[in-house]
């Protein structure tokens, strides 16, 4: 029986060196030292043997089984490393090559627009105010010169919350808010960009909900050059070197004497066609000299301060700039829209 048990060693050894894997291995673990393997069977003969020969073959047999055990354990140990190694080995990245190339988002062109004329008068030396959407009927309408019951509020139709609560009609109110926190003391210069809202109809050049942004300088001796030459750089700057400037008079409540802004159409140079109408010019703006009832309400000394006011449409001068035929471009969220405004512009 001990050359047996040797030669199942011998044996099963080999098969341990010969297992190319971890299932041939284990398969090899069964077949030796499992309950119905050959050592379990010799083991099982001992009865037979005489008292002094049965610890020297059970002795023997628990040699065979560890030294068989010690060697698969090895080899096992060695399966895995090698299994691992051929695992990384067919997973590896090369991390110099190109990644997938990822989509980039776009900035909405009224985001574009807007970021670009801030940091124009940010260069003009200007501030950014802010206020709220939901504002008084004083700061909205009252502090701009417009009374209750004044005729000039029909201009702008309004989304009354109570009978002092509105959606703010323009960001003017804001002027107002500012000009109130310096109590009378100049300077003030500042724009206010934000969102406004109107009862209309929706339609290509018309939305209930739409971007603003206005201007406003408060100072002693400021004049109407002052106003002509800001909005001559800010056309010049924006649309281009070549454009010409004109002012028209006009009426605004809050600004005496009120003037409307044109520029040169791009198209034609200013001989006429059909998107300047045949004039050579566009209209772009609204602006004027601060009222001095607007001023005196917000705590200037009208004799002393002066100052201009200017407010512009942003979708308008995104449909200029860009093109855009239809104002509700702007709020349809359509990708094919939106994807032609490129983040580097």
């Amino acid at each position: 029986m001990q050359e047996k048990l040797q030669a199942l060693q011998q044996e099963a050894l080999q098969k341990v060196t010969d297992a190319a894997d971890l299932k041939a291995l284990n398969d090899v673990r069964v077949a030796y030292l499992g309950k119905k393997g050959p050592i379990t069977e010799v083991l099982r003969g001992m009865g037979s043997l005489s008292a002094e020969e049965r610890p020297k073959l059970g002795a023997l047999a628990n040699e065979v089984r560890a030294a068989i055990t010690a060697a698969i354990e090895e080899k096992h140990a060695a399966l895995e490393e090698e299994a691992v190694n051929q695992q990384l080995a067919a997973e590896k990245i090369d991390v110099t090559l190109p990644g997938a190339p990822v989509r980039k988002g776009n900035h909405h062109p009224l985001t574009k627009i807007t970021e670009q004329l801030e940091d124009l008068f940010l260069g003009m030396g200007y501030t950014i105010a802010e206020g709220p959407e939901v504002e008084q009927d004083y700061y909205n309408f009252e502090a701009l010169n417009l009374p209750k019951s004044h005729p000039a509020r029909d201009m702008q139709d309004s989304f009354y919350i109570t009978e002092e609560i509105l959606m703010r009609t323009h960001t003017s109110p804001v002027q107002a808010r500012t000009m109130e926190k310096h109590e009378g003391k100049g300077p003030v210069k500042i724009i206010c960009p934000g969102k406004v809202y109107r009862r209309d109809n929706d339609d290509a050049t018309h939305s209930h909900q739409f971007m603003q942004i206005e201007g406003l300088v408060v100072d002693e001796n400021i004049t109407m050059a002052d106003l002509n030459g800001t909005l001559e750089v800010f056309a010049k700057k924006f649309f281009g070197e070549d454009r010409e400037i004109r002012l028209r008079p006009s009426f605004f409540p809050f600004t005496e004497p009120s003037v409307e802004m044109d520029i040169s159409c791009k198209i034609c140079g200013g001989k006429g066609c059909s998107v300047c109408k045949g004039t050579g010019w566009i209209e772009i703006l609204g602006g004027g000299m601060v009222h001095p009832n607007v001023l005196e309400m917000a705590g200037f000394d009208s004799s002393k301060y002066t100052g201009f006011a200017f407010g512009m449409g942003v979708e308008r001068i995104a449909m200029l700039k860009y093109g855009i035929d239809d104002i509700r471009h702007f709020y349809t969220n359509d990708v094919r829209f939106t994807s032609q405004f490129h983040c580097h512009e």
